[in-house]
């Protein structure tokens, strides 16, 4: 059988460790200020669905070790795909997309951007947000175009992740100026403004674990932009 892959794969080991730093992350306290930040503009729910779906992640992964990239990436879906509220599921198909960009072991930078790419089409068409919404959207679009934009010059994949993060970063953080337009944030108009969007902080996070996971850098990410 003749071996389409475009590229290389990415490091041994970048799905397990992608989810390490999610599980060290988010567990580790930035699902208490993700909360704090959806009790200013939403229902305050946020965080403890996302303590709760990496959890559930964390145990199914503890139990049973995921054997690859689509193993990791797939017990983070369903620890979503089983959470309440509005993000759950979003999160949760996000992340099955993710799984599925590659069959077999790691995923090329090609690969991964495409199931980025897959993943922001299926949270844009269920959810029904744009840029602009105060929503995921915000980081996630970013990244995605970021990625994407530097796959033709054979970008450094560590390179190319940490300037996707770094859009996702720049995304979420403007979130803090606009009026939701989705969401629960929706409900209070002005109130929401000088607040970052909980789901855009999260999801620029994700990247930022992806780009740490490649690069081989410390598990503990610098999300000190989240409270600043």
């Amino acid at each position: 059988m003749t071996n389409t892959r475009i590229g290389t794969p990415l490091a041994d080991g970048f799905g397990g460790r992608w989810t390490a730093i999610l599980f060290d992350t988010f567990l580790g306290g930035r699902a208490d200020d993700l909360g704090r930040l959806d009790r200013l503009t939403g229902d305050g729910d946020f965080g403890n669905n996302i303590a709760s779906a990496l959890g559930r992640a964390k145990q199914a992964a503890d139990a049973e070790t995921p054997q690859d990239y689509r193993g990791w990436l797939t017990a983070v879906s369903h620890g979503f795909l089983g959470t309440g509220g509005t993000s759950g599921p979003l999160f949760g198909m996000f992340f099955r997309d993710l799984a599925r960009c590659s069959g077999v072991g790691e995923p090329t930078l090609a690969e991964l951007s495409a199931g980025l790419s897959a993943g922001v089409a299926t949270v844009q068409r269920y959810g029904r947000a744009e840029v602009g919404h105060k929503t995921m959207i915000d980081a996630l679009v970013p990244a995605a175009l970021a990625l994407e934009s530097l796959l033709p010059s054979g970008a450094d994949p560590a390179q190319a992740l940490a300037q996707a993060a770094e859009s996702a970063v720049e995304g979420a953080r403007s979130t803090a100026d606009l009026v939701a337009r989705r969401g629960r944030a929706s409900y209070v108009g002005e109130v929401a403004r000088g607040v970052l969007d909980p789901g855009a902080a999260a999801a620029a996070i994700v990247v930022q674990a992806a780009a740490a996971a490649q690069s081989g850098a410390d598990r503990s990410l610098d999300t000190r932009w989240v409270s600043a």
